[in-house]
């Protein structure tokens, strides 16, 4: 399987769109919104052109992720999310390739962390911890193993502990 991963164009918007919607419809923990996160989030001074990335096989969009700014106290960071593959392709290590792609450009513009709220079993094969760890907790709440933070540039976490302030865009509809 050929997967080709690069940055969002304006022409992807409404396929984007249609993914992510796709990929939300049946998950137990959705609220139904995350294609509508994805835009305020792109209209967004959270939004990062380069780490808004599409998964592409044989030229055809199948998946998404989305990386944005937030803040920890004063410290600038990442959130990732949404991850977005279509359910039919599930396991194939589309969202992976996402992940690790957005993670070597994340680095590479001189980011040193990411948090995601995802699920457990999943993101600490991408090096994802309980945030916890560092002092760092969610502005709402959520089990402690499902609030996962990972250190891009080691030691970017060291001194850093506090609330997560997203993009206000997170808590709109």
């Amino acid at each position: 399987m050929n997967i080709v991963i690069r940055q969002e164009q304006e022409k992807d918007i409404s396929t984007i769109y249609s993914v992510v919607k796709l990929a939300f419809e049946k998950v137990e923990h959705s609220d139904g919104d995350e294609q509508n996160l994805v835009n305020r989030l792109r209209n967004s001074e959270a939004f990062i052109p380069e780490l808004s990335l599409v998964a592409e096989l044989d030229g055809e969009i199948v998946g998404h992720i989305l990386f944005t700014k937030i803040k920890i106290c004063e410290n600038i960071s990442l959130a990732l999310g949404p991850l977005s593959v279509v359910p039919e392709l599930h396991g194939k290590g589309i969202g992976g390739k996402l992940i690790i792609k957005g993670h070597e450009i994340a680095k590479n513009l001189g980011f040193g962390s990411v948090i995601v709220l995802g699920h457990p079993a999943y993101y600490p094969r991408f090096g994802y911890v309980p945030a916890s760890n560092w002092g760092i907790k969610a502005p709402f709440e959520v089990p402690d193993e499902c609030f996962m933070a990972m250190e891009l540039i080691e030691g970017s976490l060291k001194s850093v502990s506090g609330i997560v302030q997203y993009a206000k865009e997170f808590f709109e509809r």
